[in-house]
């Protein structure tokens, strides 16, 4: 297959990028700056110049494949809203492209959206809450928009995605915690965030686009969910700070916008997953990676 990659050159883009070319796979990736340029087309991909904010250059990457990874999105929280509100736009154009053809389309999101009882683990076939209570529930509304207008979409929902360099959201958790002085959770720390390692995500997204089952919900997750009191006591050991229990009325002047993430609990399950497309992650858990965390 011939696929178009959007963020191509980031953090889970790249090592997507190399399995899908070491599957056989041509791709087409996403950039907009000359030095990651020269390392997309290292690695073996065709680069197309372009951006989220062009949609001439996103549409024309999607005319000419024969298949769409949509992983790019704009990481900044203190506009987070707004953001995800773009990335509706940009799966709505997506979609007008593939319209009336079989060519998959695979739209990210997060396995935070789901809409579970207290304390249960999300499954791929729990409704979601809708933008106006999560906001990055855009991205969801817009692969069914287009779903509805004959569009072969597929949704790949991520958990906390990490290596020892990156870890999501625990990357910018991380920031702060140099920053306070201490790491932290809130109350007893028992609040749980899914996870996988990069490199297994890369392989499922494969896995994805090549089965190219039209409304298929995919779970990325290798770890239902780790604790985040294990998260700041491995990171308190690892970058040399003392690690506290703080108050739900401090979490917002401790965390900042993280604070709307830190005290969920969020467990999530990939058996469907699993099952659906022979999955095995085999990577090393988050609290591994954390343990090898690269400390500046």
């Amino acid at each position: 297959m011939r696929i178009f990659v959007t963020g191509a050159t980031g953090f889970i883009g790249m090592p997507l990028v190399k399995e899908l070319i070491g599957a056989g796979h041509q791709v087409v990736g996403l950039c907009r700056s000359d030095d990651r340029a020269a390392a997309l087309a290292a690695a073996g991909a065709e680069v197309l110049h372009g951006s989220l904010d062009d949609i001439d250059s996103l549409k024309a990457g999607a005319a000419q494949a024969d298949g769409v990874i949509h992983l790019a999105f704009k990481h900044d929280f203190s506009n987070f809203a707004a953001n995800c509100e773009h990335d509706r736009r940009v799966v709505l154009a997506l979609g007008s492209v593939l319209k009336g053809s079989d060519r998959p389309l695979i739209v990210t999101s997060g396995t935070g959206l789901a809409n579970t009882a207290p304390g249960e683990p999300a499954t791929e076939d729990n409704a979601t809450l809708g933008a106006d209570i999560i906001p990055r529930g855009a991205s969801e509304e817009a692969a069914a928009a287009v779903a509805a207008e004959g569009v072969n979409v597929s949704v790949m929902r991520l958990p906390q995605v990490h290596d020892p360099v990156r870890q999501g959201l625990i990357s910018y958790a991380i920031t702060i915690f140099r920053e306070k002085g201490a790491c932290a959770y809130i109350g007893e720390g028992y609040n749980r965030w899914p996870a996988a390692h990069v490199l297994d995500v890369a392989r499922l997204y494969r896995l994805a686009i090549e089965k190219a089952e039209p409304n298929a919900k995919y779970h990325a997750v290798a770890e239902e969910g780790v604790a985040l009191r294990d998260i700041a006591q491995t990171l308190g050991a690892r970058l040399n700070l003392p690690v506290k229990s703080i108050t739900p009325e401090e979490a917002q002047s401790f965390f900042g916008w993280l604070a709307m993430f830190a005290g969920r609990d969020s467990p999530a399950s990939s058996e469907q997953t699993r099952k659906q497309l022979g999955w095995q992650p085999t990577g090393p858990g988050l609290i591994a990676d954390l343990e090898q965390l690269q400390v500046a």
